[in-house]
């Protein structure tokens, strides 16, 4: 038997299993079977997350230290699969890891040094299968018995030596949501060995072998047993329930409701410390810094560019949070299960649902996420369909345009709110349906789904999990549209030009007021200067100019040339419109719900002395700011994942024509209806 020798104080030398690098353990297991847990258990939260070169499939390794001299381990998390035998994307990938022909970005490609099969306790049956063909690999193996405390208060108890010797390598119960059975891990890495059995060769072979081994190992005891049945009962009741074509889709739509409202209410307090963080950071700058181009540049590009990109990572912590405290418990796989029959019709299956609910806190996680999918035109058109989905960034014009729209009216204002999602997600399916009946035609594949047993979430991968998409987030979104915001800085306050002669007339008789003691009348005289100065400033700049450029573009949805100065300069990232508006109207950027300001913004004119927000005007950039890709990150992030940049020139055609051609005819339709 061919076992990996590792020892308390290092590794027994002579064997050569370990390279200098130290020993590769590689994680194996179904979907939903706690391996990424068990995983974390492992290594902690010192793991990093990279792709295996050439896919754009998730690769999580990290370290765990053994032995007095700290002898490095290395764990690789295998993508969650049913077969290495199928022809998946995720199985291919599996195979080539496990073949020592392909390993993680940075890592040198060699077969594992031990394989680690997690198998599920409460379903070993059918994870056996899974376990056969790890055996066939001929790896030196080690079988973790997982969830092996649930599989006890279910009345399952197993003859550990029995299976062990069925599988020829040995076989350990633990919980990796607790850690039970992980204390001597170490020690169990020593008794790894290639099994000394060969299952059966063929699937119908393999099954039966499955259900034998099962059977020659399970012992029920008959109080167990009993208690068994009534969580088997509980467990039958409840997904009848929320699998229930009609009452589970309430269900779910009650608990996207709480998990939505919850983001929301949640991230309030931290969004605001954020915003308010940078805000003073920003005046420290000014402050400090003698008044000039590097004064401005740090203050009002970098730092409000660093400021406008974190102040939405509280909603993306919490929704990630949140989506992997629904999966621990084994809910999230049913709401695939009741969504995918809703989709299907659009080309869509279950699987696309996690990335269209994250896509609803930033689209770039959702597009990333699209990496689950296993079909590839089915992947292709869930990345080009997300973007649709409203994303916290778009929240921010929601309520201006619906603040303008509907002044006195809290209920119309959440009702066109809510409208805005549907709208969303009414367009995304429509765009799937588009692109699987022209450009990704093909039959879709049946979404193949194993429903996990109910359980405690465990924190600890929950905030792993975020802690490592809030890194991506940063890492990915964060410098696109840090450097976006420094160029449009600078477009924006470039050339400097002398503000026109009413203004020096206002401030003279401003500072006359205030030398004579009118110090109340001389402020707002001032602030109107202030005001007439920074319009004139903007109408001049660089991004002025553009927006003049492109008016005639967007005339025909009713944007005068300061809207489009906004919707130019929103393309950093959407929130970007409101700030730009403001100053552009009021010369300031004063927080959106002053009402002040607000009363500016309804009652700023055109040129030509024409309000700017007409009814018609307003509801055609709202329905733009819906559908329009006003986000170049999310465009980078598109032709990364889906492997080419014409995918997200098509994105961004498809979203620009669609917008386009809905807030036109919104706009029409009301103009003809009597609508102003």
């Amino acid at each position: 038997m061919n076992k990996v020798q590792a020892s308390v104080g290092g590794v027994t030398p002579g064997h050569g299993l370990l390279s200098p690098r130290g020993l590769r353990i590689a994680l194996l297991g179904n979907p939903n079977t706690g391996k990424t847990t068990l995983f974390n258990q492992l290594s902690g939260l010192r793991h990093k997350t990279s792709n295996f070169p050439g896919t754009t499939q998730e690769a999580r390794t990290g370290l765990l230290r053994t032995g007095d001299k700290d002898q490095p381990v290395e764990l690789i998390d295998l993508p969650g699969v049913y077969s290495l035998e199928l022809d998946l994307h995720e199985s291919d990938v599996c195979r080539r890891v496990l073949a020592g022909t392909l390993a993680p970005a940075g890592e040198p490609a060699r077969a594992p040094d031990v394989l680690l099969v997690v198998v599920d306790a409460t379903n070993l049956a059918r994870n056996l299968l899974i376990v056969g063909e790890a055996i066939r690999r001929r790896l030196p193996t080690l079988v973790a018995l997982n969830m092996h405390d649930l599989a006890r208060k279910r009345g399952l108890h197993f003859d550990l030596e029995a299976l062990s010797s069925i599988l020829g390598c040995p076989v350990f119960p633990c919980s990796a949501r607790s850690g039970e059975g992980l204390s001597s891990f170490r020690d169990l890495l020593a008794r790894a060995q290639v099994p000394h059995v060969t299952p059966p060769g063929s699937q119908d072979g393999l099954e039966a072998w499955a259900r034998e081994t099962f059977a020659a190992v399970v012992r029920p005891a008959d109080s167990h047993a009993r208690a068994s049945g009534r969580v088997h009962s509980f467990t039958d009741r409840l997904d009848t329930l929320v699998t229930h074509p009609i009452l589970g889709l309430v269900v779910f739509l009650l608990v996207m409701l709480g998990l939505f409202w919850t983001i929301f209410s949640l991230a309030t307090v931290p969004m605001d410390l954020i915003d308010g963080s940078f805000s003073w950071l920003a005046d420290q700058v000014r402050a400090t810094l003698p008044p000039g181009i590097l004064a401005d540049f740090l203050a009002g590009g970098v730092v409000n560019g660093v400021g406008g990109t974190l102040v939405f990572l509280p909603q993306i912590c919490i929704l990630f949070f949140l989506i992997s405290l629904l999966e621990g418990t084994g809910y999230l796989a049913r709401a695939a299960f009741v969504v995918n029959r809703y989709l299907a019709p659009f080309g869509l299956s279950g699987h696309a649902f996690v990335p269209l609910l994250a896509s609803h806190a930033c689209a770039l996680p959702g597009i990333m996420s699209c990496r689950a999918i296993p079909d590839r035109r089915e992947r292709l058109a869930a990345i080009l369909v997300t973007p649709f989905a409203s994303c916290s960034a778009r929240i921010p014009v929601y309520v201006l345009l619906t603040v303008i729209l509907f002044p006195q009216s809290p209920a119309m204002q959440a009702l066109a709110f809510a409208a805005c999602y549907a709208l969303g997600i009414a367009a995304a399916l429509l765009s799937a349906l588009i692109a699987r009946r022209t450009l990704l035609r093909g039959a879709s594949r049946p979404m193949a789904l194993e429903l996990p047993t109910y359980k405690l979430p465990s924190l600890r991968t929950a905030i792993a999990t975020t802690v490592e998409r809030a890194w991506v987030f940063v890492r990915n979104a964060g410098t696109s549209i840090l450097a976006i915001c420094i160029v449009l800085w600078w477009l924006g306050e470039y050339p400097h030009v002398e503000p026109p002669a009413r203004v020096a007339e206002l401030r003279a008789r401003a500072e006359s007021l205030a030398t004579s003691g009118e110090q109340a009348a001389a402020q707002p005289l001032l602030d109107e200067a202030n005001r007439l100065q920074a319009s004139d400033a903007g109408a001049r700049s660089f991004i002025g100019r553009i927006g003049r450029t492109v008016q005639p573009v967007f005339e025909p949805l009713g944007f005068d040339w300061k809207l489009s100065v906004g919707v130019v300069s929103s393309f950093a990232a959407r929130e970007v419109f409101v700030s730009t508006m403001r100053i552009m109207v009021t010369g300031h950027a004063d927080d959106e719900e002053d009402d002040s300001v607000m009363q500016e913004l309804r009652t700023a004119t055109r040129d030509d002395g024409t309000p700017i927000f007409t009814a018609a005007t307003s509801w055609s950039l709202l329905v733009y700011y819906v559908l329009a890709m006003q986000c170049l990150p999310t465009l980078a992030v598109t032709a990364r994942e889906a492997g080419s940049r014409k995918w997200a020139f098509l994105q961004l055609g498809w979203m620009f024509a669609l917008a386009y051609a809905a807030a036109f005819l919104v706009r029409i339709i009301l103009r003809a209806a009597g609508v102003p």
